[in-house]
């Protein structure tokens, strides 16, 4: 297997059979032994070594190979959603670790494979990251490195923008309109184009087309009219699809948008899942270590590796250490029927804290888990108030007096609710496209799905810039600014700000009107 130690290919073997005998279910998986810098590079590339070239990737070597040089950070594993996975070993790396890592990569590849939300994504990635690459080569032989960097740099600061959960609704075909049969056709031979019925005697016109009838035509024509000079339709959230279709961009421009976007959307799974897939990679990387691989003689070495990766500080959390406690509590309640309609409507706490049906459904609880959830929808469904007294996941503020951070609040319900904001859509703002010929000079509107929390003026002015360079034309944004609804506009030299009566905004904004 690839090009590992005897003794590490023994190891991947037993562990390999402890997953498959868990009930993991990995695609093939392909480890590779190379060095701290060969990792780095790869690392630095998002785990493709045949990725485009551009200077952020080198600029994320850079500091990669520094913290690792001056002992600030470590890169343990780094595994890719494909088919095969591919994952990667450091040599040097103690063979404990090696163990642990390759381990916790089963968890990932069975997380890959089984959960619905990587399932619309791309198995074969490693093969279409070279063909991107040698297509922005080609481009940069032809056109000039620089002037394809400079792209690539406008489009990788949009490569938010995408709307992450279109992949999951079914795709839209146009259905084209139904043939006419003959006597149709002779109808609407008779049809004039404001909908008027010919007449061949003048007394019959109130009768054929009664004038209250063609009052309802005429008045529909005009709501068909004004809705089509709104374009979009609807307000279009994939940002880099409208882009890619209807800015003004030479064929090589939109082919390297059309990349940017793909391997947005290619990674876009694993940030809705980060808590899942890691907790989950841990949870069987602790099993499978402590139950079937480990002798006694590494127990300590392993339990220190495990709650170096485990802690937890106020200022943040931990998606390793949420994940695999929110795993084991679901499977301790569900091994315990500490669940369902009886469950909740108990109100004896000493009951509670004895509750035991030991109705043993804990792993396939999990594994039913696994498969369905992401990160908000996982959070919002199991995060409990014991849970987090257990954990102590308390809202943080930071004392000035005491130099301390100190718990700001216990309750519950506000602590879930700022959890779930921070997950959805990354914490990023939600942008969507309203209207691409904005004051009917084809400058471009957006609006910003206010939650409460306004855009940072310096992103959100940056951000603009580029779009203004890609849309050719001026750009604005509906949002929200210290407290007032505006519509921002770049023009391509200046910002202007105008007052605005109405957005669209969320359930998060206080000003919301039913």
């Amino acid at each position: 297997m690839a090009n590992l130690t005897p003794e590490l290919e023994r190891e991947r073997v037993r562990i390999k059979k402890a997953a498959e005998k868990v009930g993991l279910d990995c695609y093939d998986t392909v480890f590779e032994l190379v060095t701290y810098d060969q990792l780095n590079q790869i690392a630095s590339y998002g785990g493709f070594p045949v990725r485009y070239p551009h200077w952020r990737f080198g600029m994320e070597y850079e500091s990669l190979s520094k913290s690792y040089e001056y002992g600030l950070s470590k890169i343990y594993e780094l595994v890719i959603n494909n088919d095969p996975c591919y994952a990667y070993l450091m040599e040097g790396n103690e063979f404990l670790d090696q163990k642990l890592v390759m381990a916790h990569v089963f968890g990932h590849c069975d997380f890959f494979k089984n959960n619905y939300w990587f399932s619309p994504t791309n198995r074969k990635m490693m093969d279409d990251m070279a063909n991107h690459a040698t297509r922005v080569r080609r481009y940069m032989d032809r056109y000039g490195v620089e002037t394809v960097e400079n792209f690539i740099d406008l489009c990788l600061s949009l490569e938010n923008l995408i709307d992450r959960f279109s992949p999951y609704s079914p795709k839209k075909t146009a259905v084209p309109p139904p043939e006419l049969a003959d006597d149709e056709e002779e109808a609407a031979r008779h049809v004039s184009p404001q909908g008027k019925l010919k007449v061949h005697r003048g007394y019959m016109e109130n009768y054929i087309n009664p004038p209250e009838f063609m009052r309802e035509q005429e008045q529909r024509r005009r709501d068909e009219n004004q809705r089509a000079a709104v374009f979009p339709e609807k307000p279009e959230r994939d940002v880099l699809s409208f882009l890619g279709q209807y800015a003004p961009l030479k064929p090589w421009q939109q082919d390297v948008l059309s990349i940017v976007r793909d391997e947005a959307y290619y990674f876009s799974p694993q940030g809705m899942t980060k808590i899942m897939n890691e907790g989950w990679a841990s949870y069987w990387h602790s099993k499978i270590l402590t139950e079937q691989i480990m002798n006694d003689s590494e127990i300590i070495d392993f339990a220190d590796r495990h709650s170096g990766t485990m802690a937890m500080s106020p200022t943040s959390f931990n998606p390793y250490k949420v994940g695999i406690e929110l795993f084991r509590n679901i499977e301790e309640r569900w091994n315990k029927g500490q669940y369902g309609k009886e469950w909740d409507e108990c109100p004896d706490l000493a009951a509670k804290k004895n509750w035991n049906r030991k109705t043993g459904e804990g792993r396939n609880k999990i594994f039913e888990v696994r498969k369905h959830y992401n990160d908000v929808t996982f959070i919002d469904e199991f995060l409990t108030e014991e849970f987090c007294v257990e954990h102590k996941m308390f809202v943080y503020k930071f004392n000035k007096r005491t130099g301390q951070y100190e718990v700001d609040t216990r309750d519950f319900n506000l602590i879930k609710k700022k959890f779930l904001f921070q997950l959805t859509n990354f914490g990023q703002p939600i942008i969507s496209v309203v209207d691409a010929n904005h004051n009917n000079r084809g400058e471009l509107l957006l609006a910003h799905l206010f939650e409460g929390v306004e855009m940072q003026p310096d992103y959100m002015q940056a951000t603009m810039k580029n779009l203004c360079a890609i849309w050719g034309r001026p750009v604005a944004v509906a949002t929200v600014l210290d407290g007032d609804p505006k519509i921002v506009t770049f023009d391509g030299t200046e910002f202007k700000h105008q007052s605005l009566s109405s957005l669209p905004v969320g359930d998060g904004n206080p000003e919301k009107k039913d």
